[in-house]
C-alpha cells in the first residue's frame, strides 16, 4: 500500500512532465533550436529591403504561387534548378514591392485601368499578350482569343482566375518600371563639350615610340612583399576592396564510379537490347522507349559524334552495329539508309585580321597582314600554328582555327558562309573573305554536304550498382572517422596517394555548385554555419556521382575586410609597385634615344611602334591598352619624350613621332548620339543598381534554402 499511495503522489508530477515532453517534441526546434527565440536567434527573417523585414512565411507563400502558376502552364513538377530560380523571382518580386514602388510612389507614376486595357486587347498590345495569343502555326496574333478568353473567365477554375489575375498585375508592374527607365532615359543629358570630346578621342591619330618594361620582366621570387605593407595599401585603397560574405574549402572526393561488374551487366543488356533493335518493327520508337539519351532519328555529319562519323561509313542498310563506348555509355546504331536534307553542313578553320576600325588606313593595315599571312600559307606554312599565333578568334585559334562543323541556314555570317559553302573540295580557299568582323582566311576541312542518315539509335550509360555506392560511402566514412582537425586531415590525404586535395576559394553564401560539383549546396550551408570554426572537418556530403569530405579554411566578412580575403590581389598589387621603383630606379637619368636607353637598361627593355592610333582605341602592341600611357603621350609636341612613369602594366617612355589633329566640325550630332545610346543602353542597369543599394538589402534566403 505504501508504494501505492507513492505512486499517487508522484503522479501529478509525471503527468506534468510527460505533457511538457510532448510539447517540446512538437515546437522544440522552433524554441530551442540555433536560429529559436530561446535559441537565440530568430529565424523567422529571410531578409531586409528598405527597413523592411521579410518574413519566412510571407516569402513561402509568394514561392508557393509562382510554384503553382507554373505547375498549372507545365502540368509537371519543377525540378530544384527551377525552384531555386522561382526562389529568385519571388525575391525580385519583393524588392519591387517595396524598393521600386517607392520611387514609383514619389514620382506619382501609375498604370489605369484604360491603359492596361490597351496593353491587353487595345492599339498598344503588350509582347506577352502577343506571345501567349499568337496562332502556333502562323505565328500571327489573335486579339479574338484575348477577347473570348476574358469573356469565359469567370468559369474557368479558380486556379487560372488567380493565374490572370496575376498576369495583369505583372503587366501593370511591367508598364509601370517601363516609364519610370523611359523617364529617366529622357534626362540624361549630354553636352557639346562631351560630345566634342569624344570627337577628338577617336578622331586624333598619332605615331608612337615608346620604352616599355613590364611588370613581368621582373620575376616574382625576387620581392618580398609583407603583411605590413599589404595592410598599408588595402588601408590606402579600402573603397575598391568590397567585403564580401565568403567562405573557402578545401575537400577530397570519393568518386562512385561503376565497377567492372556494372560495366559487365549493361553491356550484357544492350546486347539483348541489340537483337529487339534488329527485329522490331517500329525501330525508331523501340530505341526511344529503350535509350537513357534522346538521340534525333535523323543525323547529318555535323551532330554525330568523332567516333559515329567514321563508324557510318561502313554501315549497311538495314544493319545493327555496335556496341561503341563513349565515356560511360554504350551505343548500337540501326542504320536506315540516307536522304537528301533541306541544309547543307561544312567544317572549316580559318584566321581571322581584325582592323581596328570601319577606317580606310585600319582596313588597308589589316588587309595587308592578311595577305601575307594567307602567302605564308600558300608556301607551305602550317595552317594550325598560324592560326594559333595570328588569330583574332581566340575561341577557334586555340583549336588551330577549326570553327566546326555549321549549316548554311545564317549560323555564320554571310561572307563567310557563302566562301565555305561555294567551295566543292576541301583545301585552302585562295582569297580573303572580308566580313564585319575583318578578314577571314579560310580552310574547308570537311565541304558541304546536304546528306542525312537515318540511325534508330539507343545510348545506355553505365550506372553504379548499389554495392558500388555502398563501397565509395564506406571509404568516406572511413576516412572522416579517422581525421578529426586539419592538420589529420592533411596527413591522411597525404598518406592516400588515390586521394587528389581540392580548394574552393571565396564560395558566396549563395552558391548551389562548388567548383565542378553540382548540387554543393549542402556543403555551402555548412560552411556558413556557426559552429562551423576554422580548420573543422565536415560529415560526408554525398552527390549523384561522389562523396565528399571537406575541411574549412577560410571566412572573410562584409563587415569587416581583412587582408586575407584579398590577399592574392593585394600581393600583386604590392609586388607591381616595388617593381616599378626598382625599374624607375634603373632607367632614372637615362638620356639618349630609347634604343641607346634601352640598351643600357638590358634585358626586359622593350621599344615598340604604333602607328595611326587614337585615344579612344589605341592599343599598344606588348602593353595592350593602357591608358596612362596613352594620356601622356597624346599630351607631347611631336618630338618630345616623357621622362619615366608607372602605366597600368609595367613602367615606360612615351615618345609622340607625329600626330594629326582631328579637323574642326560644326555639328557633334552623331557623337552626342553615340554618347546618350550608350548611357541610355546601361540605363536598366544602372537604376536598378542605385535602388538596389538606397535599399540597403540584406538577403538571407541562404540561411533557409
Amino acid at each position: 500500500m505504501a508504494l501505492i499511495n507513492k505512486i499517487r503522489e508522484k503522479s501529478g508530477i509525471a503527468v506534468t512532465v510527460i505533457a511538457v515532453s510532448l510539447i517540446l517534441f512538437m515546437v522544440g526546434g522552433d524554441l530551442l533550436g540555433p536560429n529559436s527565440m530561446f535559441g537565440g536567434g530568430n529565424n523567422q527573417v529571410v531578409g531586409e529591403i528598405g527597413g523592411k523585414k521579410i518574413d519566412i512565411k510571407d516569402f513561402q507563400s509568394r514561392v508557393d504561387g509562382f510554384r503553382q502558376n507554373y505547375e498549372a502552364q507545365t502540368g509537371r513538377s519543377l525540378n530544384e534548378n527551377e525552384l531555386s530560380s522561382l526562389r529568385d523571382q519571388a525575391w525580385n518580386q519583393f524588392v519591387v514591392d517595396i524598393a521600386y514602388k517607392k520611387q514609383f510612389e514619389d514620382l506619382g507614376l501609375t498604370v489605369t485601368d484604360e491603359e492596361l486595357y490597351d496593353m491587353v486587347q487595345g492599339n498598344h498590345v503588350s509582347p506577352s499578350i502577343l506571345q501567349a495569343f499568337s496562332d502556333p502555326t502562323s505565328g500571327r496574333f489573335d486579339k479574338n482569343a484575348v477577347v473570348n478568353y476574358l469573356k469565359n473567365l469567370k468559369t474557368l477554375p479558380i486556379e487560372q482566375q488567380k493565374s490572370w489575375e496575376n498576369f495583369e498585375k505583372s503587366l501593370r508592374e511591367e508598364r509601370t518600371r517601363s516609364k519610370y527607365e523611359n523617364m529617366l532615359k529622357l534626362s540624361t543629358y549630354i553636352p557639346k563639350a562631351q560630345a566634342e570630346k569624344e570627337y577628338v578621342a577617336q578622331n586624333t591619330k598619332a605615331n608612337l615610340r615608346y620604352l616599355y618594361v613590364p611588370y613581368f620582366s621582373v620575376v616574382d621570387t625576387t620581392i618580398k612583399v609583407t603583411d605590413s605593407q599589404l595592410e598599408e595599401y588595402l588601408s590606402a585603397h579600402r573603397k575598391e576592396y568590397k567585403g564580401t560574405d565568403t567562405r573557402s574549402i578545401e575537400y577530397v572526393t570519393f568518386p562512385i564510379q561503376p565497377a567492372k561488374d556494372d560495366s559487365a551487366a549493361l553491356y550484357s543488356e544492350i546486347k539483348e537490347l541489340a537483337r529487339g533493335l534488329a527485329t522490331a518493327q517500329n525501330d525508331s520508337a523501340f530505341a526511344s522507349m529503350n535509350s537513357d539519351i534522346p538521340l534525333p532519328i535523323n543525323q547529318s555529319l555535323g551532330t554525330m559524334t568523332d567516333q559515329l562519323k567514321e563508324a557510318v561509313k561502313t554501315f549497311v542498310p538495314g544493319g545493327v552495329y555496335g556496341p561503341y563506348r563513349e565515356g560511360n555509355t554504350y551505343y548500337i546504331y540501326k542504320y536506315g539508309g540516307t536522304k537528301t536534307d533541306s541544309v547543307s553542313t561544312a567544317k572549316a578553320s580559318h584566321i581571322l585580321i581584325r582592323f581596328e576600325n570601319q577606317s580606310d588606313s585600319a582596313k588597308a593595315a589589316a588587309r595587308t597582314k592578311a595577305e601575307g599571312i594567307l602567302a605564308q600559307i600558300r608556301a607551305g606554312a602550317n595552317f594550325e600554328a598560324l592560326a594559333a599565333t595570328s588569330s583574332a578568334d581566340q575561341g577557334s585559334a586555340q583549336r588551330g582555327g577549326d570553327v566546326g562543323y555549321f549549316q548554311n541556314n545564317g549560323a555564320m555570317v554571310k561572307p563567310f558562309e557563302e566562301a565555305v559553302f561555294s567551295a566543292t573540295a576541301p583545301g585552302l580557299i585562295p582569297r580573303l573573305v572580308e566580313s564585319q568582323f575583318g578578314y577571314h582566311i579560310i580552310k574547308v576541312t570537311e565541304p558541304k554536304s546536304n546528306t542525312l542518315y537515318r540511325i534508330a539509335a539507343i545510348g545506355k550509360t553505365i550506372a553504379p550498382s548499389q554495392a558500388t555506392r555502398d563501397e565509395a560511402y564506406r571509404k568516406a566514412d572511413e576516412f572522416v572517422n579517422s581525421v578529426k582537425t586539419k592538420e589529420q586531415f592533411d596527413a591522411a590525404v597525404k598518406k592516400d596517394k588515390n586521394l587528389v586535395l581540392a580548394n574552393a576559394n571565396r564560395i558566396p553564401e549563395s552558391a548551389t555548385n562548388i567548383n565542378a560539383i553540382q548540387n554543393g549546396r549542402e556543403i555551402v550551408r555548412w560552411a556558413f554555419k556557426d559552429d562551423s570554426k576554422i580548420n573543422s572537418v565536415s560529415q560526408v556530403f554525398e552527390t549523384e556521382e561522389q562523396y565528399i569530405v571537406a575541411v574549412l579554411t577560410g571566412k572573410s566578412d562584409a563587415k569587416d575586410v581583412k587582408v586575407d580575403d584579398f590577399r592574392d590581389e593585394l600581393t600583386t598589387k604590392v609586388r607591381n609597385q616595388i617593381k616599378a621603383e626598382q625599374i624607375t630606379a634603373k632607367l632614372k637619368g637615362a638620356t639618349g634615344d630609347l634604343d641607346a636607353i634601352a640598351k643600357k637598361y638590358g634585358a626586359g627593355a622593350l621599344v615598340e611602334s604604333a602607328s595611326d592610333i587614337s585615344l579612344a582605341t589605341g592599343f599598344l602592341t606588348s602593353a595592350g591598352f593602357d591608358p596612362i600611357a596613352l594620356g601622356k603621350a597624346f599630351g607631347l609636341k611631336a618630338g618630345q619624350k616623357t621622362g619615366v612613369f608607372t602605366g597600368e602594366n609595367g613602367v615606360f617612355i612615351m615618345e609622340l613621332v607625329s600626330k594629326s589633329e582631328a579637323p574642326k566640325i560644326a555639328d557633334y550630332t552623331q557623337y552626342k548620339t553615340q554618347l546618350t545610346q550608350s548611357l541610355e543602353g546601361r540605363m536598366s542597369y544602372l537604376v536598378n543598381e542605385a535602388i538596389r543599394e538606397d535599399a540597403k538589402i540584406e538577403d538571407h534566403r541562404a540561411k533557409f534554402f
